[in-house]
């Protein structure tokens, strides 16, 4: 799954461990959900489009579209 949370972060001046602080995860989770290796949980997703103030669709894009 694709995301903006990198740009995102670097919009708001956040490292990866503030994020990861205010998320209450780990720097690593943060770096793994930045380069697609892990998808986060669905209420892990909700809290970061509610720390962004956006939308979930704008933050997250499938990689591909489901038939």
């Amino acid at each position: 799954m694709n995301n903006t949370i990198r740009e995102l972060r670097a919009q708001h001046g956040w490292s990866q461990a503030h994020l990861a602080d205010l998320l209450k995860v780990s720097r690593q989770t943060v770096n793994a959900i930045e380069t697609g290796r892990y998808d986060p949980s669905l209420p892990l997703a909700f809290s970061i489009a509610r720390l962004f103030a956006r939308p979930l669709e704008t933050i997250f894009h499938p990689d591909q579209e489901i038939a």
